[in-house]
This record gives structure tokens, sequence and C-alpha cells, in this order.
């Protein structure tokens, strides 16, 4: 079954859960039904009185199956804006659609389907009987602001899971199984990594002693691998003014985004919601002759977004995050050097973390909606050629996505797949003619004349936050040792032993390794059993044979049976772990 089928099958069934809706709920307003990753939702405002919850799920997918085995075609027709507004008089939400679409000239059109008509503008089987009633599951419920908006009503929304047989949808819920096991905020809660506070505002992370621990031993190896490349560290504030936004373009595209602050003075701030603009300025402070490029700056730091409570999400969406960001400012002839030296920090950062084989994704510009971009289209095609040229000549397969570049050029962007089969967009490198076009980025050439330059951005992380979520569900919390916030976690059998294990903690803390020592008046038992719930890797019982030098038994996370170890070779071993940055959990 191809992607097309899915995705019209997928729209379809949304069609038949607003048909059920309507024939359980009748009164219900209908907003909007599209198809998502996995399957597809529809938004419901339903009569006063009525709530539906996912106890109603049954109900609603047995009477939904019912009308898709009635077989019914699917018929389209086009209607003017009068009939339409005459078929949907009782659907106020479409009735705002009807009026938008008509004002943008677009074509309206009503398909049917056995006893349900919709507003759609098409993408449909043609006939019910080919939606896969074994491969469908309607999955969960929640609430939606109608168009996103927290000025307009709270809708319910249904969302289904469709696949093309039951043994890929059995397969889906098994992994929604384990993602829920692994769910970074619930892990992220026990393991003490980091925590959310309703004084200090939703979406904004506070991070613990361990959780900082792992953040920044992660950045530090990213800014080793950059710093072996010729890149210097550079600082920026967290607001600018509204000029610069403008000059860079972001004002136009992204304002009603942006955090804004209003001085006494008068004057329109902005929270920073990404560092490019400000690095230009670094960049542009001096006269650059060419012996000077390439200039690589890199910071790690925080900006923010104004996003929507509602869409919100652990550390996946969140209003304050941080990057690892890098820009590069090169001439033309030092592009693919450039390039290539982030692809090695990339695919080297990512085997030590635990991914081992990337996937590249040319995120590319949607001809059909030029208008979000900058630049011109001529531009454009010769920075997508230019990546694609790489890719090959990197030796990479690489596939192809319409309407995900940024704003302001391509990029290559590569992605994760994790321990339970999940894609992840990580890292990306982008080419960017259109900021020094607007900034008048140039260096001076041999010919002593100006010439522009080009702007390389690459983040190895990403959003920080985002990151650790994905490497949380990734390892399901178990990190690789090299990462650990605590690698060995040393438990004294009695108070008599407390000493000596602060005496070999302190051995082993010189050497660069993170040890805790649980000191609590407790069984060893229960000692050993709170150390493996914080999934550390190491567990040394410290008793009366291992402070006389005997040889220590070491418990291993994930391992049934103890080892058995001298204290230096198991020192070595750890530090091995730690300092080739072995991946494994």
């Amino acid at each position: 079954m191809s992607e097309q089928n899915l995705e019209n099958i997928r729209h379809s069934a949304a069609h038949m859960l607003a048909a059920a809706v309507l024939e359980l709920y009748p009164g219900t307003k209908l907003a909007i039904g599209p198809t998502i990753e996995n399957g597809f939702y529809y938004d419901f405002l339903f009569p006063e009185g009525v709530v539906v919850s996912e106890n109603d799920l049954p109900k609603i997918e047995s009477t939904m199956k019912k009308i898709i085995k009635g077989h019914h075609k699917f018929l389209g027709r086009k209607v003017s804006v009068a009939e339409a507004k005459e078929e949907q008089k009782d659907q106020p939400f479409k009735l705002e659609l009807i009026n938008e679409f008509a004002g943008d000239g677009k074509e309206l059109t009503i398909y049917e389907s056995g006893p349900f008509q919709d507003l759609c503008r098409g993408g449909h089987v043609e006939n019910t009987k080919e939606i896969p009633v074994d491969g469908l599951k309607l999955h969960r419920v929640a609430g939606a602001y109608w168009r996103g908006s927290e000025k307009n009503p709270m809708l319910t929304r249904i969302y289904g899971l469709l696949f093309s047989t039951a043994e890929k949808l059995d397969a889906y819920l098994l992994q929604l199984e384990e993602a829920k096991k692994r769910d970074h905020r619930k892990l992220g809660a026990e393991l003490d990594l980091f925590t959310f506070s309703d004084l200090v505002g939703a979406g904004l992370a506070l991070w613990t002693p361990k959780g900082t621990l792992l953040r920044t031993t992660l950045d530090d190896f990213v800014w080793e691998l950059r710093k072996e490349r010729g890149y210097m560290k550079v600082t920026i504030p967290h607001i600018t003014k509204k000029e610069l936004y403008e000059t860079s373009g972001h004002w136009d595209k992204f304002k009603d985004d942006l955090l804004k602050i209003n001085t006494r003075e008068g004057h329109e701030f902005a929270m920073k919601p990404m560092n490019c603009p400000h690095h230009t300025q670094i960049y542009n402070h001096l006269s650059r002759s060419y012996r000077d490029l390439p200039q690589r700056y890199a910071e790690t730091t925080m900006v923010y977004r104004d996003e929507q409570t509602g869409e919100l999400h652990g550390l996946l969406r969140v209003r304050g995050f941080t990057q690892d960001d890098a820009h590069v400012f090169c001439r033309e002839s030092q592009v693919k050097e450039e390039m290539f030296k982030i692809w090695d920090i990339i695919e080297r950062f990512y085997k030590a973390v635990g991914f081992g084989n990337l996937r590249v994704r040319l995120s590319l510009h949607d001809p059909e909606k030029f208008s979000q971009y900058l630049g011109t289209k001529e531009v454009w095609e010769q920075t997508e050629k230019q990546l694609r040229e790489l890719v090959k000549e990197r030796g990479a397969e690489a596939f192809e996505a319409i309407g995900e570049a940024a704003m302001y050029g391509p990029k290559i962007d590569f992605m994760a797949k994790d321990s339970i089969g999940r894609d992840w967009q990580v890292a990306t490198i982008q080419i960017d003619r259109n900021q020094p076009e607007r900034f008048d980025l140039t260096c001076v050439n041999e010919q002593g004349e100006k010439e522009r330059v080009v702007m390389i951005h690459a983040a190895i992380m990403g959003s920080i936050e985002r990151f650790l979520a994905v490497l949380i569900e990734h390892h399901g919390g178990a990190f690789p040792v090299w990462i650990s916030p605590i690698q060995v976690q040393l438990a004294p059998v009695s108070s008599k032993h407390v000493d000596g294990a602060r005496e070999l903690s302190a051995d082993l803390e010189a050497l660069g390794i993170r040890v805790a020592t649980d000191e609590a008046d407790e069984t060893i038992g229960n000692k050993v059993r709170k150390a493996a719930g914080q999934k550390i890797p190491y567990i040394v019982v410290v008793g009366d044979k291992e402070l006389s030098g005997e040889p220590w038994m070491i418990r291993v996370r994930g391992q049934k049976d103890q080892i058995q170890m001298s204290k230096e070779d198991f020192i070595a071993k750890v530090r091995k772990e730690i300092l080739e940055r072995n991946a494994t959990s």
C-alpha cells in the first residue's frame, strides 16, 4: 500500500468518525478532521451537557465500523459559496472555513459518503470498503482550542489509529505501551533529572544537579569536538531590539511566536527565539579579510518562544530551551569543507550516545508556498542543488522532504531511530545565503573587493531539552556509563563500613569517576534496590572483604549475575568506558 493510498484511507476514516459521532450525539458541531502520523483525528463541539471521554471510544468505534461496512461510495461535487453555506448552515465552524476559503478564492467541494457529508478538498477512497477495519482503533480523547487559540471554544478531539493490517496496528500499540514505560516525563521525575514549577511557568524546565550533570557532560563533548575543528565560543544577550529581527526577516514571519518586552522608554524588545541574527553582528563588527575566514562561532544558550499552553509537552515542546548553536561564516570555496567538518562531529557524537545509523533528510522549500521563505527562487534552487551534490560526494543516501526547510535556507537533517523504532529529527546543517544578503556580510577578497560570504548553521543536539527527552526514552533512563550522572554507587553494609566507603569514593572521584555513597541506616538489600531503580551502571557493596583488599563483587546494570573484579581492574574498566565514550548501556 502506497503512502498516498494510506493517507486517503485515513482521511476517509476521519469522515466515518464524524458520521458515527453525529449518529450517537445529534446536534454535535463539526470542526476539522485531518490525517496525522499513524492515523487521524476529528474535533467536535458536543451539545451542552454531553461529555465524551475515553470510556465512550468503544461505542463510537463500533458505530464507526458499522458505517464503514455499509460500503458507501465517496462522491464529491463542487459547490458555490451560497450552496456551501446553505448545506452547512447548522455548522458554525464550517461556515467560518467557507468564508475564509471564499476570501482566498479557493474552490469549494462537498463530499458525501453514505449518511454523512462534509466540506472537504478531497483525497479519499472510492468506497468505504477500502478502509481496513481490523487496522482501525479509536485511541484517545483530548481537548483542543478551535484553530489553536485560547480565545476560541475548547473542542473535544478524538484521535484514531489506522494501519493497513491488524498486525501493524498491534505492533504500534505494543510500541505505545513501551513508550509509556520510557516516557521522559515519568523517568525524569523518577531519576530526579528535571522538574517544572507552576510558579515559574509551564514549559520552563528546572534542572536538578543530576540533570545538569547530564546536560553538561553532553555539551562539553560537543564543544570538545567543535574545538578540535577551530570553533570559538561567543556570548550574546537574551533579548534584542525589534529592528534586528526586522532585518533578519524573523519579525515578519514569526512575530506572533515571539515573547515581547516593552521598555519604559517605549522601545520594543524580544526574547531571542534563535541566535543567528545576533551572531551576524559579531561577524560584522569588524572588516573581515578573506584570510580571516572561516569564522566559526559556537554558543550554548537559551532561546524562548511563545508556545501555546495546550501544545507544551514535557521537554519535547517548551517555551524556553537551550541550543548548542554554531554558525560558520565562510567563502563559497570553503562551504564543502566546513559542511563535512560538521558532518564528522554529528557522526562521532551520535555514535557515542548510542544512535549508530543516522538517516539523512534533505529538507527543501515548498515551491507552492514560496512567500514563507526569504530570498529568490534562483538562490534556493542553487543551494538545494549544492546540498544534493554534497550528500552524493559524502557517499550518503538521502530522502527529500518538501516544505521542511528553514525560512532562510534548505537543510540537511539527520534522523535517528530510537530503541523502540520511532524516528526523530536530531542534528541539522543549513546553508544560508539570505542572512548574509540581508545583513550585508562580506569579506575583502584577494583583489581588494567586497565578496559576499556564506553562512552555515549547525546544531548537534539542537534543543538540548528535546534531545534529552529523546535520549532518555531511547535508553529508558539507563544511560551509557560515560553519560550517567552517577556511574558507581557504593553501598556500605553497615555503619562501620561508611568511613571506608567514603575513602573509596574519594579514590574513585580523584580518577574522574562519578560516585555516590548510600549512607542510610537501611539493609543492604534496600540500598541495592534503590540504586538499581536509579539505573546506576555499577553497584558495589562495601563490607569487610572489600575494605580488606579482596576482589569486589559488582552488580552490573542489566545483568543477572554479579561479576568479581579487583579494585584496580574495576577502576580501569570504568575509566576506559568513560574515556572511550562507549555507547553501550
